[in-house]
Order: structure tokens, then C-alpha cells, then sequence
């Protein structure tokens, strides 16, 4: 049932590629050339509000740390040298951000699923053919499956099962080592194991 749920998250991945910007926007955008920037921007906002909103779960909130970390590509991104730590560096920004938030959120009072939203979410997992599902639907699911997951725990399942990322480039990104990455995503995984059992 986990696999089965995992390849219909995957289908709407959007994981960006390996050249997604090349070293003439950085280099434009290092000089202070906004039609350079307007045009990372284009490119990159849609997989940074994407990986925002798998780890906040709340379509706002993913807005605005999308926002923030295109501001701080701005501001920073001078310590850039090369297009391929491009990707690396902007996914630490997006994930360092979430980690803020949902650091903010430890204290609030934890929300239970209903019966109802277990049901939507048993036909969606059993739904065929697989079928691409919008944005809500997304998050309404991985938001209940990553609950009880910690904001490191929820970043490398994320970064891991949705966006397809290596143990090697999460390491680089949330700054755990490969041995931390592995021991959290094992974690990440038994405990939606866990919750999809128990409530479907």
C-alpha cells in the first residue's frame, strides 16, 4: 500500500533538472541584472513553492517562504559560482526555511484526521488508473502521513520519495551526514507505514 502510494505522489513530482539554470543567468543575476533574475524566477519558483508546500501543508505559508527564499537568492546569490551548486544551494534555502516554520509550529495543538479524510484518502491510494492529483489533495495526504514526523524526518522523506533526491544530495542540503539521512528516512517510512496501517 506504501508503494502504491508513493508512485502516485511521484507522478507529480516536480523535481527539476540537473541544468536548471545555466551559469549565464548566474552570472547575469550576479551583476544585478533583474531580466536575468525575472527569468530564474520563472524558472525555479514552481518546484521551490512545490518542496515549500509538501513541507509546510498549508498553500500560504508555502507562499510566502517561496517569496522569501527568491529574496535571499537575490541577496545572496553573489557566493554562487557555478550552475551545478545552483540546485544544491537553492533546495538548503527552501528546506532551512520550512525548518523555521515548523519549528515555530512544535508547540501548537496537533490536528486528528477524521474517518472521512482517512476514506478519501483509501480511495485516492487505491484509485486507477494512477491519475495526476491536484496540489490540496497532495498535501492533505502527505500532511497526515508526516504528522508525527519531525521537521528533518519530514525534509528527507520529502526530499527523498517525492523529489527523488540522492542520500549524497540531501546530505549536502539539510547538512546531515549520509549515515543521519538514511537512519531519518528509515524512520520517515516506518511511521507512515505505521499510520497508513493503522487507518486504512
Amino acid at each position: 500500500m506504501f508503494f502504491t502510494l508513493h508512485l502516485k505522489l511521484r507522478l507529480i513530482s516536480t523535481k527539476p533538472q540537473n541544468n536548471l539554470i545555466d551559469l549565464e543567468i548566474i552570472e547575469e543575476c550576479r551583476k544585478g541584472n533583474m531580466h536575468y533574475f525575472r527569468k530564474l524566477v520563472e524558472i525555479t519558483s514552481p518546484f521551490v513553492f512545490s518542496v515549500a508546500l509538501r513541507m509546510m501543508g498549508d498553500e500560504p505559508q508555502a507562499r510566502d517562504i517561496a517569496q522569501e527564499s527568491m529574496i535571499t537568492v537575490w541577496k545572496a546569490i553573489y557566493k554562487i559560482r557555478s550552475a551545478d551548486s545552483f540546485k544544491t544551494w537553492l533546495y538548503r534555502i527552501v528546506v532551512n526555511k520550512c525548518y523555521d516554520q515548523l519549528r515555530k509550529r512544535k508547540r501548537n495543538p496537533e490536528v486528528r484526521a477524521d474517518e472521512k479524510t482517512w476514506v478519501f484518502i483509501s480511495d485516492k491510494i487505491y484509485e486507477e488508473p494512477f491519475t495526476e492529483m491536484e496540489n490540496r489533495e497532495t498535501v492533505q495526504i502527505i500532511n497526515l502521513l508526516t504528522e508525527k514526523l519531525s521537521p528533518k524526518q519530514k525534509a528527507v522523506f520529502v526530499l527523498s520519495d517525492l523529489e527523488e533526491m540522492s542520500n549524497e544530495e540531501i546530505s549536502s542540503i539539510t547538512g546531515m551526514s549520509r549515515t543521519n539521512v538514511k537512519a531519518n528516512l528509515h524512520y520517515a517510512r516506518k511511521r507512515i507505514g505505521e499510520m497508513i496501517e493503522k487507518h486504512l
